[in-house]
Parts: C-alpha cells; structure tokens; sequence
C-alpha cells in the first residue's frame, strides 16, 4: 500500500510561480509511474505531467516549456515536486498526485487547490 499527500497549493497571480509537492510512502519500490493530474470546475480531470521511474517525462501540451516535474529519493519516501512558472489563470484547479504501481492499483492523494488571479 501507498499513502500520496500534495502540498504547495495556494494563491498566485497571473505570471507567478508554485511548487506543489507530493510525498509518497509505503510500498514505494513498487512505484512505477508518479504523475500530477488537475480539475477544474465543471471540468475532467486531466494529465499535466508524470515521470516514470526510468526518469520519461511526459507533459500536458498546454504546460510545456513552463511546468517541470522532478523527483527526490529518500529512505523511505518518494518526493515528486511539480515547478509551475509563468501561471495563467486557466491553470487554475484542484492538482492531484498519484502513485502507480508495476502492478496493483493507483493510489491517489488528497488535492491541492492552486488558484491564479488575473
């Protein structure tokens, strides 16, 4: 089992930056894939980004060039940080982080609210 926690949402304006955080621990060598997925209101949930354990990245069209996803290995805990520059408003969503396993099921966190003003 896998237990996933985001931190890092908040209030930024239009231009700014945020670091949300994702901290996963447990079973973490059964971790294939760590991604970053949002929602918007009314919206789907959608990919924004996910690193593979072989360090593939893969991101959403519309944060190319100004999200980075990284990861920081520990002990006993898995960190995969999402560096989000040049904010737009429509990046406004609740970012959620989840954990893939090589088998078994997806584990998910909590949320973190990220809100950009114009």
């Amino acid at each position: 089992q896998v237990q996933v926690v985001e931190s890092g949402g908040g209030l930024v304006q239009a231009g700014g930056s945020l670091r949300l955080s994702c901290a996963a621990s447990g079973s973490i060598a059964s971790i294939n894939v760590m991604g970053w997925y949002r929602q918007a209101p009314e919206k789907q949930r959608e990919l924004v980004a996910l690193l593979t354990n072989s360090g593939t990245t893969n991101y959403a069209d519309s944060v190319k060039g100004r999200f980075t996803i990284s990861r920081d290995n520990a002990k006993n805990t898995v960190t995969v940080y999402l560096q989000m520059n040049s904010l737009k408003p429509e990046d406004t969503a609740v970012y959620y982080c989840n954990a893939v396993l090589h088998v078994g099921p997806v584990y998910w966190g909590q949320g973190t609210q990220v809100t950009v003003s114009s």
